[in-house]
């Protein structure tokens, strides 16, 4: 198995960051899966109130509950505050979309404990 389809099993509770509330957008989609499949999703956008039924946060540490896993839609250059938060709410993992690339942001995550999938 391997890193992608263990945390797909073991992370149940995934924020996503970056979130649009446009269903044609591939964070939109990919949450609306996630959602779809049994995840408990979690959106961040500081921009929208609400997204997919759920309580869309400002930030991670606003949100009110555990997170296991979190999903970045974000450009490459804003991704390092992302995971700073990630490590600080104890998440056990960031996953960077397609096209998100940040080896600094990768190796403060791995240094921490996270296990991390970036660019896919």
């Amino acid at each position: 198995m391997d890193l992608r389809e263990q945390l797909l099993n073991q992370c149940k509770t995934i924020a996503v960051v970056g979130i649009s509330p446009r269903p044609d957008r591939d964070s939109h989609g990919v949450a609306k899966y996630l959602q779809e499949q049994g995840y408990r999703v979690i959106p961040v956008n500081p921009l929208v109130q609400e997204v997919l039924g759920e309580t869309c946060y400002p930030s991670l540490t606003a949100v009110p509950e555990p997170v296991d896993m979190v999903d970045i839609f974000r450009r490459s250059e804003l991704v390092l505050p992302v995971v700073q938060e990630a490590i600080q709410i104890g998440a056990r993992a960031i996953w960077m979309q397609d096209g998100v690339v940040n080896q600094e942001a990768a190796a403060l995550a791995e240094a921490a404990g996270l296990a991390v999938v970036m660019d896919d």
